[in-house]
């Protein structure tokens, strides 16, 4: 393996492995988190949120009932959040991923329940009803938590 730098520009090495020249990447997944080049977690956001509606789809077929919210609730609780903020309390959040996860969860909840944006209800009261509490909330409890302040 051989890797050769340029004195001028840094950024532009070369990697080679054997005969074959290896690409440069902007992202990458390494276990299980997509890390970019320019410090950012846009890609690993949205990649929670596909494991989000993964982990609800595969499980959608047993729990398709409006009697049993509470236990969609804490299905909610023990799979699907679980899934999405796995080591969200490393995760830089910006007032555009907050909004992104709420967006997100929001509208699997909807989904859950079987609302539609034409019932016109409140987010709060899909919270309430499902037994779950804002996104905001809980990355604030877990970065709490992993500091060590809870």
């Amino acid at each position: 393996m051989e890797y050769n730098f340029s004195s001028n520009r840094p950024s532009e090495g070369i990697v080679i492995l054997g005969d074959q020249v290896i690409n440069n990447s902007i992202c990458f997944r390494y276990i299980g988190f997509i890390v970019q080049i320019d410090g950012e977690i846009d890609g690993d956001i949205s990649s929670r949120i596909q494991v989000e509606w993964l982990k609800w789809w595969n499980a959608s077929g047993l729990l398709c009932d409006r009697k049993v919210l509470k236990l969609l609730g804490k299905f909610y609780t023990m799979v699907v959040r679980l899934a999405m903020f796995y080591d969200a309390e490393c995760w830089p959040l910006k007032k555009k991923h907050n909004i992104k996860l709420s967006v997100a969860k929001m509208r699997l909840l909807m989904c859950m329940i079987g609302f539609t944006l034409r019932d016109r209800i409140q987010n709060k009261y899909i919270r309430v009803k499902v037994g779950v509490v804002s996104v905001e909330d809980k990355i604030r409890e877990s970065c709490l938590r992993w500091f060590g302040h809870i």
